[in-house]
């Protein structure tokens, strides 16, 4: 491991975090993925050992370390051959408690923040909609201001956490006329009147709650506000970075483990008198692969590096995200290849990660998307600016 990123305490909290997952999450990845509901002890569990406080501040029970211990956390998690347990650990500690470290003030912090990071409370955030993915601007939920409250009427769909999460941060139109600058962020308790939730069923990401969410007539209080109002959209954008990156770190992780795997399966393999890692033409695979991961992983290190110096990193973020999840479906895809009839088999991994894999280019922003947002900083000179 680079010592250029990472510390002795990095790597004793690496292996720490090895221990607790193998000990206390592993013998529970198959029933939770047979019944797609992780159980709430290990929420709990995680909120002991301070894994959902790395990033936060210690005023709200948080540890406020480096980027590079979530860097940790988020690699670890891909090795445990279970992409929906990770991302619903990944979903509640960095997208939803973003925003409420972010945008909701000391009152909402305490209420939300702090059970959150002992595990105690769950959370979810609730951007995409049905009639709109990754056109973040087209939502067409609203939040009406009626004296002290807000009502809330729309639909989110492709929610991770959203059946069983204890809370909900949501995007909604606060000001419709005025399009991406009319929108704000609320947020909001499950047994909240109005609100109810569908699971879907997914290709992968088994193990994840991913819900379909609808609000009707849901009333909160006007304090549920988090931040101005109708800054929602920089709001969003801002964090996008992290969440980009942290995708591209997932990918960067999951192909490096599809890798490992492939490895030790390939010098086990037997065919004509030798191990299958001794044929050239399965050994240069397996040498691009491994370029292609490490180009990956390295650049994702140097972007985290910046984004935990405070730089602005949206652009090197998209990139990170564009290019790792493409690069781990690739990757993942050959190293089934390697396996032969095994990696087609449900009692190999490699299928599971192939499925898990194939979200990375979806979720977060599709790959299509994340093209054009890079052209037009590139090609068009677009600047996109933190929010002040």
């Amino acid at each position: 491991m680079s010592s250029r990123y990472f510390t002795e305490e990095h790597e004793l909290f690496r292996q720490s975090l090895k221990d607790f997952l193998q000990k206390e999450v592993v013998p529970h990845i198959e029933k939770w993925e047979k019944s797609g509901h992780i159980e709430r002890f290990i929420w709990e569990k995680f909120g002991e050992m301070g894994f959902f406080g790395l990033a936060y501040p210690e005023a709200y029970g948080g540890m406020d370390l480096d980027l590079f211990y979530t860097v940790i956390l988020l690699e670890e998690l891909q090795k445990i051959e279970s992409g929906g347990f990770a991302a619903a650990i990944w979903a509640h500690a960095y997208l939803a408690m973003t925003h409420v470290n972010k945008e909701g003030d000391d009152a909402i912090k305490q209420k939300y923040l702090t059970p959150s990071i002992t595990g105690e409370k769950i959370g979810c955030l609730c951007i995409t909609e049905p009639f709109g993915g990754s056109d973040v601007a087209g939502m067409r939920t609203t939040a009406v201001k009626k004296g002290d409250s807000y009502v809330i009427n729309g639909s989110k769909t492709f929610i991770t956490n959203g059946v069983y999460s204890d809370y909900l941060v949501v995007a909604a139109k606060t000001n419709p006329e005025l399009g991406n600058k009319g929108i704000s962020i609320f947020i909001m308790d499950r047994d909240t009147p109005g609100i109810s939730a569908s699971k879907l069923d997914k290709l992968g990401w088994r193990a994840s709650d991913t819900g379909e969410i609808a609000f009707d007539d849901v009333t909160i209080p006007a304090a549920n506000l988090m931040g101005e109002e109708n800054m929602g959209f920089p709001y969003i954008m801002q964090h996008f970075a992290l969440e980009r990156l942290i995708m591209g770190i997932n990918a960067h992780a999951r192909a490096e483990h599809a890798l490992d795997y492939a490895k030790t399966y390939m010098g086990e393999r037997q065919a004509f008198g030798k191990s299958i890692d001794k044929f050239q033409a399965l050994r240069h695979a397996f040498a691009d692969c491994y370029a292609d991961m490490l180009m990956c992983k390295e650049f994702n290190y140097t972007v985290a590096d910046r984004l935990n110096k405070g730089e602005y990193v949206v652009k090197e973020a998209t990139i990170s995200k564009l290019r790792s999840t493409k690069m781990a479906d690739e990757v993942i895809y050959q190293c089934l290849q390697f396996l032969g009839g095994y990696g087609y088999m449900e009692d190999y991994p490699m299928a599971r990660l192939l499925r898990d894999s194939r979200l990375g280019p979806i979720g977060g922003g599709t790959s299509e998307i994340l093209r054009e947002i890079i052209a037009k900083m590139v090609i068009d000179d677009k600047d996109y600016k933190p929010v002040t």
